[in-house]
This record gives C-alpha cells, sequence and structure tokens, in this order.
C-alpha cells in the first residue's frame, strides 16, 4: 500500500482511543488520545529492538517501522506490527517468547 492510501484509510484497531459519541474512553482529549499512542510504541520499541527495529508515530494517523539499515514501512495500525516486522526480518517475531520477556525485565523495561 502506498502511504496516501494507508494515510487516508481511516480504519481505526481497537487499541486506539477515540473521541466519538458512543464509544467508551477515559480518553477524549486529543492530548490525551496522542499519549496514550506515545505509550504504546514505547512499549513496542521494547521488544522491537531485540530483533532490530525501531517503531514511530507518523501524524497520530499511522506508523512506521525501521530497521537499522534503514529500510522502512508506512502501515495504519498496531495490528499489522507483526505481520509487517516479521517480512521486514525475514523470520518470526515473537513477542510472547518467554526468553524475549525475561530479556526485557532483566534491562528493567518491562
Amino acid at each position: 500500500m502506498c502511504s496516501l492510501c494507508g494515510i487516508l484509510g481511516g480504519n481505526e484497531h481497537w487499541a486506539d482511543a477515540v473521541a466519538r459519541p458512543g464509544v467508551y474512553t477515559r480518553n477524549v482529549e486529543r492530548i490525551d488520545r496522542r499519549r496514550e499512542r506515545a505509550n504504546r510504541v514505547a512499549a513496542a520499541n521494547r521488544v522491537l529492538s531485540a530483533f532490530a527495529l525501531s517503531l514511530s508515530d507518523w501524524q497520530g494517523a499511522s506508523y512506521v517501522i525501521a530497521s537499522r539499515t534503514g529500510k522502512n514501512e508506512v502501515f495504519e495500525d498496531l495490528g499489522q506490527l507483526w505481520p509487517v516486522a516479521e517480512r521486514m526480518i525475514g523470520r518470526a517475531c515473537d513477542p510472547l517468547d518467554p526468553d524475549l520477556i525475561a530479556r526485557i525485565e532483566a534491562m528493567g523495561d518491562g
């Protein structure tokens, strides 16, 4: 998908807080939703660092995942994160791997 299509898509992932009548969220203010999104990016980066990848928010509408070699890809929501990460590095990425979790906890970032 091209970057423009990714931005215009508009599908919301269940993890994203939204401010719409009838949709519950404690983060009704835009700044609170952005802070929550930044926290999700930081949590994902703690795991992605084990795979030499990093995630960044792009305009609050999409995400960019990048490798240390400069390869990157734009995607719309966190539901696409692990398939995109696996495609980028060419192997499985299991964020629930017990050894990975133990390493993250040992670093004090978990």
